[in-house]
């Protein structure tokens, strides 16, 4: 059964070392977001990769959404990044928009659903902030398995998946609600997923910028 590991900004290096050894051992971490508990993966780690599918049940072919606690961070991911992403994350981010952007070739194509683009949010959690600054990138996918409710506390997700994953860190409970906006930006701003961002909230901004919202 994993560990749950309480968060605290009075933690010492030992804390962040303990997460950062997981993660790089290839582990799965349980992690509080803005809005649910999320899975965190190290997403360039293939194996990883491969072992958070089979324990999510998660078809093929679905992608996988990238957290980072700064933009800098965001050139991990992506060598390109358009005006109107760049416009977009000046209003939204940190928060809960998800922007698809052009997927440097070293993430996989299980992370991308094989569309060549990365979904990634700069989160709002101020635990999860932190905790991205010492471990980089990690992925965000929902700590339930595929086709299961969301969950909002480190012991649901013990109860849940405890078996399964390696170390889940108590920030506390979440605030549920809805998830991420996701929004493609490739020609035209589209929207994949509406959620905690409203389509009338990126209407009201995109107008004041002569963008068109699809």
């Amino acid at each position: 059964m994993s560990e749950i590991l309480p968060y605290s900004t009075h933690h010492d290096h030992r804390f962040f070392e303990r997460v950062c050894r997981t993660i790089a051992r290839g582990g799965i971490v349980g992690l509080p977001t803005e809005s649910y508990y999320g899975l965190g993966i190290n997403q360039f780690d293939s194996q990883a990769v491969d072992r958070l599918l089979r324990i999510k049940g998660r078809p093929d072919g679905k992608p996988i959404l990238v957290l980072i606690s700064t933009r800098a961070q965001l050139a991990l991911l992506t060598e390109s990044v358009s005006l109107t992403a760049t416009a977009l994350m000046d209003v939204f981010w940190p928060g809960p928009l998800t922007i698809l952007f052009p997927a440097r070739p070293s993430v996989s194509a299980a992370i991308t659903g094989g569309t060549g683009r990365v979904g990634v949010r700069l989160t709002s959690c101020e635990p999860l902030r932190v905790i991205l600054q010492e471990t980089g990138p990690l992925t965000g996918t929902s700590a339930n398995r595929s086709g299961a409710p969301p969950v909002t506390t480190a012991a649901e997700v013990r109860g849940t998946l405890g078996a399964d994953i390696d170390l889940i860190i108590d920030a506390g409970p979440t605030p549920g609600g809805p998830p991420s906006t996701v929004i493609d930006v490739r020609e035209h701003v589209h929207i994949i997923r509406e959620g905690a961002i409203t389509r009338q909230m990126l209407q009201n901004m995109l107008e004041t910028r002569g963008i068109l919202l699809f």
